[in-house]
């Protein structure tokens, strides 16, 4: 009987631990796990509304703390990012002064919390919903965060050098000068395109195939053909597995895509040797 009593205990644990998803914060050394429980129960926890919810694509309510107070008292080192990895792979790179500011003239990040027993509505198109942790955005600057800092389903946040320390791999030629529009795709790869892909085996998502190897797409697409795939992959092609999202001009204009193609088409000459 002690060992039925047992056993029953020990099943509803693990009910409870699964009713009750952390997340995991890690700098340097130190990592801190927050429940959802412990989330709702902090002081700093409050009920944000956030206007133009990039994901819902509606009007949202959530209950969420600030991500600068859950990395409060940590060291940071200053040439770092803020990589935040969801549960189907996805690996966002937030530079650490967004992340870190609070000033609500600007732009301030939160982690919102699903409650148990008021769970979010699935996202458009998809059977589940952003939760049990979604970063959003809120702030007079919030149309400066691009559609890809607002990751869903985080399960943990990691310091980590910034991509251009980290990933020399992504590097266009140095004799490019300052100004170059394939310096400005460049940096929209890394926000947008890196959390789902590598390219010369950089990156730390494995959600989607490398971007220069074997083949860079530049060099089986048309530039119409890969300019709709990134706009609408669905318009191009479709599969049942298929994952990649479209990019309405709100995510990404047709110059924005543009500069993209052309970081892609530069980077067909910068291929490690095989």
């Amino acid at each position: 009987m002690r060992v039925l009593v047992l056993s029953f205990l020990l099943l509803l644990s693990s009910f409870a631990h699964a009713a009750d998803p952390s997340v995991n914060v890690s700098v340097g050394g130190e990592t801190r796990a927050f429940t959802r429980e412990q989330l709702l129960a902090r002081p700093d926890a409050t009920t944000i509304e956030v206007a133009r919810d990039i994901t819902y694509r509606v009007s949202m309510t959530y209950r969420a703390v600030p991500v600068a107070a859950l990395l409060a008292g940590m060291t940071l080192p200053a040439d770092s990012v803020i990589e935040a990895v969801a549960l189907d792979g996805f690996i966002a790179q937030l530079p650490l002064d967004l992340v870190l500011d609070t000033d609500p003239s600007k732009a301030v990040a939160w982690l919102a919390i699903e409650p148990a027993d008021r769970p979010w509505p699935p996202i458009p198109d998809k059977t589940v919903s952003a939760g049990p942790f979604y970063i959003v955005w809120t702030g007079a600057e919030v149309g400066s965060i691009r559609s890809e800092q607002w990751p869903f389903q985080v399960a943990k946040l990691a310091s980590q050098p910034s991509p251009a320390a980290r990933w020399p791999a992504l590097a266009v030629d140095p004799a490019l000068p300052a100004t170059d529009p394939v310096r400005a795709g460049q940096a929209l790869f890394v926000t947008q395109c890196l959390t789902c892909h590598k390219l010369n085996g950089a990156g730390a998502a494995e959600v989607g195939p490398d971007l220069n190897l074997p083949m860079n797409p530049t060099e089986y697409l048309t530039p119409e053909g890969l300019h709709d795939l990134i706009r609408n992959p669905k318009s191009v092609r479709t599969w049942p597995a298929q994952a990649m999202p479209p990019f309405p001009p709100d995510y990404l204009s047709d110059r924005e895509i543009d500069l993209v193609v052309a970081y892609l088409k530069h980077m067909t000459g910068r291929k490690p040797p095989q």
